[in-house]
């Protein structure tokens, strides 16, 4: 399965133990993950900006990301109906690189519910889906 994780998630990934650094785990596992460089530039923001992770060690974690992943583009889909423009960018890309399902910890997009055919979910609902697919 093709899988968007959103910046909340890789950061949560990174920075604690717990569900998110499973769930990409699985993903990397077993799923192809889609990736962009507005995906990448955020979460570099973030762990470098916002949590002082040191730039070095976020390379490394997005290169590693980068290896095996599915490179999209981030070209905005214009009916998407959100506040934050990012936002809008990371599930086009999500969109773009035909990514079959969409996980993140945002609420606004939680609420969503899907964009098309594509479901927008939580860790933990990826999480339980996994299990049940083996």
């Amino acid at each position: 399965m093709k899988v968007f994780l959103d910046t909340n998630v890789l950061v949560s990934a990174i920075t604690t133990r717990g569900l998110c650094a499973d769930v990409v785990r699985k993903v990397l596992l077993s799923h192809k993950l889609v990736v962009s460089t507005i995906l990448f530039e955020e979460t570099r923001s973030v762990l470098a900006e916002k949590i002082g992770v040191p730039a070095h060690l976020v390379d490394q974690f997005i290169s590693f990301l980068s290896h095996d992943a599915e490179l999209s583009t981030p070209d905005p889909v214009h009916s998407i109906d959100i506040r934050d423009d990012n936002d809008i960018l990371m599930l086009s890309s999500a969109l773009n690189g035909a990514a079959e399902v969409f996980v993140t910890g945002d609420k606004e997009l939680l609420e969503l519910g899907c964009i098309g055919k594509m479901p927008i979910i939580s860790p933990r609902e990826f999480w339980e889906r996994s299990k049940l697919m083996g």
